[in-house]
């Protein structure tokens, strides 16, 4: 393999432009909601180690993916890069498991001195008869569940100015005002605050759409394109009490499977937990139709398919600390 520094194209060469990291704990989200389901969108096997994907152009210039099974090398690439080290990733041979072609994500780069980023061509004389689709990106441009995943992971890795904003919404509001509100009664199954949201300009065709941000969700190095690194720009409103008008019926629903998770485990990588500041753990989980991001010792968020762009606030009450908590204590973390 080549670095992207080469300027003599060689067929043979991969030209590395980017590296992402395929395990339990950190995945590209926007693959799927859980480990399993990110590895089947690359025709994976979810090999419990995890996966290394080396994204790069070959001398021809066409995208391919390469897979490796030596998941610390690439971690190591992906910490230099991300601490503007340069460093030289060329796995050895032994350790890749397959070339896909195409890429699983969108990349904003591309090789020196070798033709634009293109799918392979397909040669029925050397590839065979049954030709194997490229990857592609996740559609990201209409609200959904790769929308959906992405927003929360903006969110938690922007975390103190949402709740910043949060905040100050709460200040700007005039005397008799609704007030923050915890969680005191209503449906005995829920476990937090249901309230008015805030949105994540998420709407289908909005340019301010949430993008995926490089952080723990497994993306690396600072090269996957993330629609120009839009991140959910409404503010949050203060949640209201439960069961009050305003509460969105998914939030329930939501909290519900969630703690459902602690009775039935989810698939590895559905509930993940990350470094927060302090003592505190960050929470992200992931369910159908659903995206919960939460700080151990704060309050939680919901994104859901059915409320395009919103921002769902989960009040801090007797029963959320605990349903996070136990999240924190069965979710997977990062090596």
């Amino acid at each position: 393999m080549a670095g992207t520094d080469d300027t003599v194209a060689d067929d043979d060469a991969l030209y590395v432009l980017t590296a992402v990291l395929l395990t339990p704990a950190q995945f590209p989200s926007v693959l799927g909601d859980d480990y399993p389901a990110a590895c089947a969108a690359l025709r994976l096997e979810p090999y419990a180690e995890g996966y290394g994907l080396v994204l790069g152009q070959d001398g021809d210039g066409s995208r391919w993916t390469v897979v490796v099974d030596d998941v610390s090398l690439v971690a190591v690439a992906i910490a230099s890069w991300d601490c503007g080290m340069e460093y030289d990733l060329s796995p050895d041979d032994r350790s890749v498991v397959c070339a896909l072609p195409g890429w699983p994500l969108a990349v904003a780069v591309a090789a020196p001195g070798v033709p634009a980023p293109h799918d392979p061509v397909h040669d029925p004389e050397t590839d065979g008869e049954e030709a194997v689709v490229p990857l592609s990106p996740p559609d990201t441009e209409a609200w959904g569940p790769a929308q959906r995943r992405l927003g929360a992971d903006a969110i938690a890795s922007q975390w103190a100015d949402w709740r910043g904003q949060m905040d100050d919404e709460q200040d700007s509001e005039p005397a008799g005002g609704t007030a923050a509100a915890t969680e005191t009664g209503g449906d005995a199954g829920a476990d937090g605050d249901g309230g008015a949201s805030g949105t994540a300009g998420a709407q289908a065709g909005d340019e301010s759409a949430p993008a995926a941000v490089n952080g723990d969700d497994g993306e690396g190095s600072g090269s996957v394109a993330t629609d120009a690194d839009r991140t959910p720009d409404g503010a949050p409103q203060e949640p209201d009490a439960e069961g009050s008008s305003s509460a969105h019926p998914g939030i329930r629903r939501a909290l519900a499977e969630a703690r459902g998770y602690l009775d039935d485990p989810p698939p590895p990588g559905r509930v993940r937990s990350s470094f927060a500041p302090g003592d505190a753990r960050m929470i992200r989980a992931d369910g159908p139709g659903w995206s919960l991001v939460a700080r151990t010792d704060d309050i939680a968020f919901l994104l859901l398919d059915e409320a395009p762009g919103e921002i769902l606030p989960v009040g801090r009450g007797p029963k959320l600390p605990g349903l996070l908590m136990s999240l924190e204590a069965m979710a997977v973390r990062p090596s």
